[in-house]
């Protein structure tokens, strides 16, 4: 028996009796189709029968078709009950999975396979039953079969079956997803980009700014803003003029993963620079999965997103810092942020203490700005059923009030920064042809999807800005989820009247459309392990927008008025119309193709546009 690093357990086999008669009760489905081996992973040899795995059943939530029309109450600006935030009870007895679905789990384990009803556990939310079998097993269950799958040499070693499982009919409907099966979850990094022999490995959280190069410190004033973008660029920019009067009562966050860490002292000498009633002022820093900001790490990117949020905010408004760590379980990045933040999401398993550990005890920000990517949108079936799930999970969050932020991607209307393209149905990197794929959360409706601008060179804050032609911003339809109907007409005009005439197998123009807004994304200084440096990407616009989110709720709790919440129908409702600086110079190329221009109203580069600050306060400031 072949050891595994915590995901295998050394338990005692359980005695399942399981017969061609008893799979044959119910016609069975495929549930988990599996292609190939996943992403990072390749394929050591045949898992030993005898060894021992805890297997998982996540049931179907209830009330999920609703999550739609049960956001749209609270947050379309013309209904009713606009902003009337959800309590976190609420939320959890509206999903909880029905008791149908747990008797119809437990019914097919206990009564149709024999399987000692004090073995089987459901989690005290409802949502999961569990169990612990040999793998011999678990293929009898689920007519799969399984491997040992290896993430690069040395490197971690996971148990599943990439090649599909089934369900009895009966228990199908009622379950969402079973691991260990065909995802294998993310392998340990082996360098801090985020790449896994070359190509990114599967549900990482990848970030890092685009672009990053140092400039002399003596050199910088006589740059303007198409050179080096300061704070006081961006004010200028967007006519952000505001400081926080409303204490703690706001609250506002900036999500970090792994080895994506910040130095105070680089924070002191940015703020000594630009802003200097902000030198020795710290972020709160909240731990999650043993996250730390102890060297050795990467500096850019949490570098990036504090500075730019508490450079933009000031003195008067705390900045809080989510710091994940990495589990080595099955679980996705986003779900240990989302787990800190709803004990109903945690996937803890209570004899073994495996998997999430920070379960709803954490505190929430009623913004959460995130620069990273962790999936592919595209239909997989490995990745699609982890990505709706957690997208909705952001939704239901969403439902208390909280606005999520992420940015768009820098690799144009292809994935991340590889500008991966769908090839035959197949994901490949650093390829120059292949259907356009976007990525997740910003794909996701229940996020605030930001592009990324630039200054035109030789042209000032004064001038229209242009889609950032350093790289590609992120953006197109999402193959995962449907158009909303809240953004229908702003996406049917681009469509109809300025989109390229490419196939219906390039781009999905039914899909969820992003980015929804863009902000500023090059060339921004930071300081980087004590070095000016100019960087950029959709990395620092996300932040940048959350900081105009945060100084919005500021405003509405000064007037007793709630936090925005979820803010995607606002933003295209009529309501704001004329709070964007409209962008229409620019594409962003991949797959092979120019991708999308930049056009009249919204676009997939720069969303609606840039925030003109004050028009957008006004108008959301009036809003209930």
């Amino acid at each position: 028996m072949v050891a595994l690093p915590r995901l295998i357990l050394c338990l005692a086999t359980l005695a399942v009796s399981v017969t061609a008669t008893s799979l044959g009760i119910s016609p069975r489905v495929a549930h988990g189709s599996g292609r190939s081996v996943p992403r990072g992973w390749s394929l050591h040899r045949r898992a030993d029968p005898d060894t021992v795995i805890p297997l998982k059943f996540t049931l179907t939530q209830s009330n999920l078709d609703k999550l739609d029309a049960y956001l749209l109450d609270i947050a379309d600006p013309y209904s009713p009950n606009y902003g009337n935030h959800w309590s976190y009870a609420k939320v959890a007895e509206t999903f909880r999975p029905s008791e149908e679905s747990v008797a119809a789990v437990h019914s097919w384990l206990v009564n149709d396979l024999g399987i000692d009803s004090h073995k089987v556990q459901v989690n005290r939310k409802g949502d999961t039953v569990q169990l612990n079998v040999t793998v011999a097993e678990a293929e009898d269950m689920l007519g799969a079969e399984y491997y040992v799958y290896r993430s690069g040499e040395g490197g971690d070693e996971r148990i599943g079956c990439h090649e599909g499982y089934s369900l009895p009919e009966k228990v199908s409907k009622h379950v969402d997803f079973v691991r260990p099966t065909t995802h294998l979850g993310r392998p340990r990094l082996t360098r801090r980009d985020g790449f896994v022999n070359g190509t990114p490995g599967a549900g990482q959280a990848h970030a890092g700014p685009r672009i990053k190069k140092t400039v002399e410190k003596s050199k910088l004033q006589a740059m303007g803003c198409d050179q080096a973008v300061t704070l006081d660029c961006l004010r200028d920019l967007y006519d952000f003029h505001y400081t926080p009067v409303s204490g703690k009562k706001n609250s506002v966050a900036v999500a970090e993963w792994e080895e994506e860490i910040f130095q105070q002292s680089d924070l002191n000498q940015f703020f000594a620079m630009y802003e200097p009633s902000l030198v020795g002022s710290e972020p709160i820093v909240i731990s999650i999965e043993n996250g730390t900001i102890a060297p050795p790490g990467d500096f850019g990117e949490a570098t990036l997103d504090i500075s730019l949020v508490m450079g933009l905010l000031g003195p008067k408004q705390n900045l809080t810092v989510y710091q994940v760590g990495q589990t080595s379980g099955l679980q996705q990045p986003i779900d240990e942020l989302v787990a800190a933040f709803d004990s109903s999401f945690c996937d803890l398993d209570p004899v073994n203490q495996e998997g999430l550990t920070d379960c709803g005890n954490k505190p929430r920000a009623n913004v959460v700005s995130i620069s990273y990517h962790f999936e592919p949108d595209y239909i997989e079936p490995t990745i699609t059923p982890i990505v709706q799930r957690e997208c909705a999970e952001i939704g239901k969050l969403s439902l208390t009030g909280m606005t999520f932020v992420a940015s768009s991607g820098d690799g144009g209307v292809g994935y991340s920064q590889a500008e991966a393209c769908l090839v035959n149905g197949t994901l490949e990197f650093f390829v120059d042809e292949g259907s356009f794929v976007g990525q997740f959360p910003a794909s996701c409706p229940y996020v605030t999807a930001v592009g990324a601008t630039s200054v035109t060179p030789g042209n000032s804050v004064s001038d229209p800005e242009t889609a950032t032609t350093a790289f590609p911003s992120g953006g197109g339809f999402s193959n995962n989820f449907p158009r909303q109907k809240w953004q229908e007409a702003a996406v049917s005009n681009y469509i109809k009247n300025f989109a390229p005439a490419y196939g219906p197998d390039i781009y999905n123009r039914s899909g969820r459309a992003y980015p929804d807004v863009a902000a500023n994304g090059f060339p921004t200084i930071i300081v980087e392990d004590g070095g000016t440096v100019i960087t950029g990407g959709t990395s620092a616009s996300a932040p940048i927008f959350a900081a105009f989110v945060a100084a919005v709720n500021d405003a509405r709790l000064a007037h007793k008025k709630k936090p925005l919440g979820w803010i995607n129908p606002a933003l295209y409702s009529s309501h704001l119309a004329h709070a964007f600086n409209d962008i229409t110079n620019g594409t962003n190329p991949g797959c092979g193709t120019d991708g999308f221009p930049a056009a009249p109203g919204w676009d997939p580069i720069t969303g609606l546009g840039t925030v003109n600050f004050p028009k957008f306060l006004k108008a959301l400031l009036d809003l209930p």
